[in-house]
């Protein structure tokens, strides 16, 4: 989360209260993307 909030320039809290939302409701979507790149680099 370090790595984050340092590209980010905002605080833990603040990605954790504002860019969290982006993800709402998108767990399935994130979630084949992440298998796609995982299977990509095997």
């Amino acid at each position: 989360m370090t790595d984050a909030t340092e590209r980010a320039s905002d605080s833990v809290d603040v990605l954790l209260k504002v860019y969290t939302k982006c993800l709402d409701g998108q767990e399935a979507t994130i979630n084949r993307r992440i298998e796609a790149a995982l299977r990509d680099a095997a």
